[in-house]
């Protein structure tokens, strides 16, 4: 018990530092997610004055196709970042909460005034939810959402020119494609986590 002081305060300092570190994967998260929509806004602007201009002509199709295919590029690799960011948070919150479980162990005193539960519920009380549809929720969810309507709509754009401008068929290729991406990308985000922190955990946190 003679190092007991110094124990805490190593977990103590260990528990602000992580912390700070799920804050700053929080705002690295947002700050990606809101420059990959800034750009999303300013180009569908783009593209509406274009179409005004040139009425939806040849100009239209060929702006419309390589700016469609640039966004959906930068939405996958926002995509990539911002899901790396949140298995980084979800990485410091189960180790917050096994520091949670040392304070509980070390001052049992403490359990009527600190939030104490089950080790299966240290992460809920967190906002680390579990579950498939979790992964609708995140920053990551959110960003393939928009990605997969972004290589959907380039997918239609691109069929309806070559079926001569049938409108028809580029909404049914925009939405086969558009559904299986955004279905490939949530399915990706799960099987990380899933692959990374078990069974217990498989769904995303809040990140």
């Amino acid at each position: 018990m003679q190092h007991l002081p110094a124990a805490v305060t190593f977990v103590t300092t260990e528990h602000f530092t992580l912390q700070g570190a799920r804050a700053a994967t929080t705002a690295e998260s947002t700050g990606r997610a809101t420059m990959f929509l800034g750009s999303v806004s300013a180009g569908l602007v783009a593209l509406g004055l274009i179409a005004t201009a040139t009425r939806i002509g040849t100009a239209f199709n060929v702006f419309g196709l390589i700016l469609l295919s640039t966004l959906s590029f930068v939405g996958f690799v926002t995509f990539q970042r911002v899901l790396q960011s949140g298995i980084e948070d979800h990485g410091y919150a189960e180790r917050i909460a096994r520091l949670r479980a040392y304070y509980f162990d070390c001052a049992p005193e403490l359990v009527p005034y600190l939030a104490s539960v089950p080790p299966p519920q240290r992460l809920v009380i967190q906002g680390m939810r579990a579950g498939y549809w979790q992964a609708f929720r995140t920053v990551a969810g959110m960003v393939g959402v928009v990605t997969a309507v972004l290589a959907g709509s380039a997918a239609g754009l691109l069929t309806a020119i070559a079926d001569g401008h049938s409108g028809v068929a580029g909404f049914v290729a925009g939405g086969i494609v558009g559904a299986a991406i955004l279905v490939a990308l949530m399915e990706f985000q799960f099987r990380r986590f899933r692959s990374l922190f078990g069974a217990g955990q498989s769904g995303p946190g809040t990140d």
